[in-house]
């Protein structure tokens, strides 16, 4: 069984795009990373409050996973209130765990400490982008089509 991931979307507490990253994205976006993100959010929030007013269980996990004919987004908040937003193809597993592991590896050990990089704006640590790609690739549910 092929799996992909396509993209991730980081976004802070308050719903701004701090980072962008692309693997296997088959149909380049015809808007720019930043509006885009403001729309990826902006149905994220919606989503997240009509599933908070109509789930029979509790979504205390923050976590949930939207899936269309195409592909699906997977969405995990973490305790800080960043989240992070990864789009796969249909036959990838639930990837909480693999966003979980960015936020703690990547995320927390290259962002929040690194003084250089101020919080609450755009990410532009090469490190940060070279280590993410590193752990993505690594993952089981990457597979680069290309290949």
């Amino acid at each position: 069984m092929v799996m992909t991931i396509h993209n991730l979307y980081i976004f802070d507490r308050n719903g701004t795009l701090m980072f962008y990253g692309e693997w296997n994205r088959k149909k380049a976006g015809t808007m720019n990373k930043e509006e885009e993100g403001k729309l990826v959010y902006g149905m994220l929030f919606s989503l997240r409050s009509f599933l908070e007013k109509i789930s029979p269980l509790d979504l205390t996990d923050n976590s949930f996973c939207y899936r269309t004919s195409k592909y699906k987004m997977n969405y995990w908040e973490s305790p800080t209130g960043v989240k992070f937003v990864m789009n796969t193809d249909l036959s990838s597993p639930n990837v909480k765990d693999l966003l979980r592991v960015i936020y703690q590896m990547v995320y927390v050990e290259y962002v929040v400490k690194n003084p250089v990089c101020p919080m609450g704006e755009y990410i532009h640590s090469e490190l940060f982008a070279q280590k993410l790609d590193e752990l993505v690739k690594s993952s089981l549910i990457y597979t680069s089509k290309t290949s």
